[in-house]
């Protein structure tokens, strides 16, 4: 199924501002996309309208170039599944994943063919006589996703799914998920506010937060190519470093503590802001810590927290003026806590944001 959202708007009776304005994409058929932000931003919103369960205030929702806007939800070809599972304790695991097909009046022998299936795809058939509350949480949110996929419905829509579980059984449903979808083909729009999930399992990403979209793209498009601060700071982990800096003759400066030579393509973008303060930000992973104090660097700052991740280590460094910057190391640095060490960056991997606008500076 094609969705298509054309300038979508919601606003609440009696709430002066809008909960989502000026939405404007589209879902290609087969397609899986995460629905990402932060508590608030509107994801939970939007879904809703997909489902039919909100009203949309202006605009217009299509289902293969369909206005379905004033669609009941029983007639939307839709399946949910919910962070809480949603399960009847009374019935078995089998009679659950049934469910909605015994109320579509569906056949015995299709229902059965359907639940056998399912539950063997999920690795469930073992459990089909159990009740929900003889059942782990990830069996438990494996038939819940078993009853949305037995009938095959043209749109998957997920609400946190994997919230309540631990962090084991998160990343095994991750891949298990992804595995359904290509296995399915099934239009899939999935909301969370982990990134690593949205990451990890999308082909696109529809970063929202105050009520807008802020970003749509792949999952490496956003991380390598943010269109604001606020994109920038929230996919990435750890967060990108951010400092405001000044910008002087093809160099910039903060304080007394960094000072970097600015590439020659970001020379162009910047000659509009010369003598102005503008947000530079660069990722952990292009921030270099020299041991040697005879080398060149960028600016000099000391070790506050130093973790061993087994692949990498994550050093945490205070600047003068208290600004904190994270450099992502190979393992085996040794290096000191309370030291001053110095840190260079690679000025071809550095994005540069608008202090006033916080849009990102760029040809």
């Amino acid at each position: 199924m094609k969705i298509e959202f054309r300038n979508v708007a919601k606003k609440y009776a009696g709430r002066e501002n809008y909960t989502l304005k000026d939405i404007n994409f589209t879902i290609q058929d087969k397609e899986f996309v995460a629905l990402l932000g932060p508590s608030g931003s509107g994801k939970s919103t939007l879904l809703r309208m997909l489902a039919g369960l909100n009203s949309i205030t202006k605009g217009d929702l299509l289902f293969d170039n369909v206005r379905v806007n004033g669609l009941n939800p029983k007639d939307r070809d839709i399946a949910m599944v919910f962070q809480s599972y949603a399960l009847y304790p009374h019935m078995n695991v089998y009679n659950n994943i049934a469910y909605g097909l015994k109320v579509r009046n569906q056949p015995r022998d299709l229902i059965n063919r359907r639940v056998n299936d399912v539950a063997k795809i999920l690795k469930i058939d073992q459990y089909l006589s159990n009740k929900p509350s003889d059942i782990s949480g990830g069996q438990r949110q494996r038939v819940a996703l078993g009853r949305a996929i037995a009938r095959k419905p043209a749109l998957f829509l997920m609400d946190e799914p994997l919230s309540n579980l631990d962090a084991k059984l998160r990343e095994e449903m991750r891949s298990e998920i992804v595995k359904i979808h290509k296995l399915l083909e099934t239009t899939t729009v999935y909301v969370t506010h982990d990134q690593l999930e949205a990451m990890t399992m999308s082909d696109r990403i529809v970063l929202m937060d105050d009520s807008i979209i802020q970003q749509i793209g792949h999952p490496r498009e956003l991380y390598d190519n943010p269109n604001n601060l606020f994109v920038a700071k929230f996919i990435g982990n750890p967060t990108m470093n951010i400092v405001k800096v000044k910008y002087e003759n093809g160099i910039v400066k903060a304080d007394e503590w960094l000072k970097m030579k600015v590439s020659e393509a970001d020379k162009q973008i910047l000659i509009p802001y010369e003598n102005k303060e503008v947000y530079m930000g660069i990722r952990s992973e292009n921030v270099t810590v020299r041991k040697d104090k005879n080398l060149s660097a960028n600016s000099k700052a000391e070790l506050a927290i130093y973790e061993i991740l087994g692949k990498e280590e994550q050093g945490q460094f205070v600047a003068s003026d208290k600004t904190t910057f994270i450099a992502t190391m190979a393992p085996g640095q040794d290096l000191i806590l309370n030291q001053k060490y110095l840190l260079s960056f690679d000025n071809t991997k550095v994005f540069f944001f608008d202090v006033e606008t916080e849009k990102r500076i760029r040809k």
